[in-house]
């Protein structure tokens, strides 16, 4: 019998996350958002300038100053679970498949990472990873990826 949790454990864990955001843990500036993960475990994750302006528009709208950062329509916390259905419908709307999950999504941003010459040591920070050998799941997909790209391009790779 399968004991894992129906929603995978990263996806609400990632989720999370995002939905424990307060302003205080986004810097402008520095182009950083301090995040809150496992255990109390506080990391910092670069956040690009379309994230920010956006972050930025969403405030000012919203009329969000201080406290958490994004908020329901009672002007609490948004959940984990508002948040997947608010990523899910963006997708929708994007013209990406409904069926992509945050964990998905994730995880191409780490495959990603990795094939444009990321080291894995920095990908398992970026990611929260307590143990490099969580982040190396990502590797066997690039290693194959690397191995398609050699077939196509070397001239004796077919023969």
């Amino acid at each position: 019998m399968d004991r894992r949790p129906r929603h995978g454990h990263h996806r609400t864990f990632l989720l999370s996350e995002l939905a424990g955001l307060d302003v205080a843990d986004v810097d402008v500036i520095g182009e950083t958002a301090r995040v809150t993960g496992k255990g109390a475990k506080e990391r910092v994750c670069p956040v690009g300038a379309p994230a920010l302006e956006a972050i930025s528009r969403y405030r000012q709208l919203a009329r969000v100053h201080s406290g958490p950062l994004f908020l329901n329509k009672s002007r609490r916390r948004l959940s984990p679970r508002a948040v997947c259905a608010m990523i899910k419908s963006r997708l929708v709307q994007a013209g990406l498949p409904g069926n992509l999950s945050p964990h998905k999504i994730r995880h191409s941003f780490a495959t990603h990472l990795l094939d444009a010459g990321a080291d894995l040591r920095s990908v398992q920070t970026l990611l929260g990873h307590a143990s490099l050998s969580t982040t190396q799941i990502y590797t066997h997909v690039t290693a194959e990826r690397l191995k398609r790209a050699y077939d196509a391009a070397h001239p004796r790779a077919a023969s």
